[in-house]
């Protein structure tokens, strides 16, 4: 197997980590080991190809044997002043770290209590005049008024009207069932001189809610009443165990709204209990395929799974393949995703962690890693460089990093 330059350079940070507890014979002997050790394997793979220039391939190979054992050499210089037993302190790798959120929704009033018809309501409507108004199972009593969901009745079609024998087609659309009745029974009057009219929903298909992926039970509601956050949830009977609350998102009119799930299930914050409106979707992602997205310098930009042990920075960048020159290991940024509404922006100086100065940099669901091709100032640099990468794979992105970054 051939080494990659990066693969050499993870494994000279780990050798100097272990080399800070050696004596100097045991230091240079450490130093030999690992020049024949990678000597082998890339000899092996000298051996291996074929059909490429000899010359080239020799030219290669002196010169990875040469990085090798400067670094290393250079590696066991750089602790001979440091006696044996020495511990060596690391800190943490993060060097500048911003806390970021995106404005709540203003706070509504609670809507009205009345029921708004819509369209595709059913609605079963009674007279006292069965002659001339006998209507889904009609007659001088109430016609099977309810709630049941059968679907009796007349239904409002798209332009917001029913159907009624004699009074013909009547706009109900947008009036309370008070101002229906009121408006059947004034088109009635030049059939009977003082009819009464009863109104009610058979049906309510006008206000869906959708509640989408770790739901119990998941589908296509619909409101029959003003409902919040938390309401709206309950109708699904709640949610399963690997729900991952931290990507909870509710969508509106094809946007994803700043609205923190996660903080109201978890903390009760009612700020987050917002008010839903129809056609709203709630959507919950499951913990089984989490990812990050590594992009800047490397070979194979986009997302990277999390494997179920975790993953850490190096790990990321590495299976994401760093291109062989052009990249600045000091100032590696991430954006980091908490819940729906307040996110992190970091730099981290991966080259301490390379050279055992700083503990590894685990990385956590949806993190975003850019690696810089050269050495950038402000965030707003960074973040107009990443923004068509981050375009191009929006619909898997967290949606802090949606709302804050790609909302406009």
């Amino acid at each position: 197997m051939y080494l990659s330059n990066f693969g050499r350079l993870l494994l000279i940070s780990k050798v100097n980590v272990i080399k800070a507890n050696l004596t100097r014979e045991q230091d240079f002997i450490l130093c030999g080991f690992i020049v024949f050790l990678i000597t082998v394997v890339e000899s092996q793979t000298f051996n291996r190809i074929a059909g490429t220039s000899m010359k080239i391939l020799k030219y290669k190979f002196a010169g990875t044997i040469l990085l090798i054992a400067t670094c290393l050499i250079s590696g066991c210089a750089g602790y001979l002043d440091l006696p044996a037993g020495t511990v060596k302190q690391v800190s943490s790798p993060i060097v500048e770290k911003q806390e970021v959120s995106v404005p709540a929704l203003d706070v509504e009033a609670p809507p009205s209590e009345e029921y708004i018809i819509g369209t595709n309501d059913v609605l079963t409507v009674s007279s006292n005049s069965p002659v001339l108004f006998s209507f889904a199972g009609g007659g001088a009593g109430l016609a099977g008024a309810g709630t049941n969901g059968s679907g009796q009745g007349s239904r409002v079609d798209g332009g917001g009207y029913i159907q009624l024998p004699r009074a013909g087609l009547i706009h109900v659309a947008g009036l309370t069932l008070a101002q229906a009745r009121a408006k059947i029974q004034e088109s009635l009057r030049k059939y009977v001189k003082d009819p009464w009219v009863v109104v009610e929903v058979a049906a309510f298909r006008s206000k869906p809610l959708y509640l989408l992926g770790q739901f119990k039970t998941p589908g296509t509601f619909y409101m029959e009443r003003p409902l919040n956050l938390v309401q709206g949830i309950a109708m699904g009977s709640g949610f399963e165990s690997d729900a991952y609350l931290r990507g909870a998102r509710l969508n509106r009119n094809n946007k994803i709204m700043p609205v923190d799930v996660y903080d109201l299930l978890l903390n009760g914050n009612p700020k987050q209990n917002i008010w839903l409106k129809p056609g709203d979707t709630i959507f919950i992602p499951d913990n089984s395929n989490q990812k990050v997205f590594v992009f800047g310098a490397v070979k194979k930009p986009g997302p990277v799974p999390m494997l179920q042990s975790g993953l850490n920075l190096a790990q990321a960048i590495g299976s994401a393949e760093l291109r062989d020159t052009g990249y600045d290991f000091k100032h590696v940024r991430i954006i980091r995703s908490l819940s729906a509404t307040r996110g992190e922006l970091l730099v981290v100086d991966f080259d301490r962690i390379l050279r055992g100065e700083a503990l590894p940099m685990p990385l956590m669901e949806g993190d975003i890693v850019y690696v810089p091709r050269s050495n950038m100032g402000a965030w707003n640099d960074a973040i107009n460089e990443m923004l068509p990468s981050l375009q191009a794979i929006s619909g898997i992105l967290q949606p802090f990093v949606n709302i804050k970054f790609l909302s406009e």
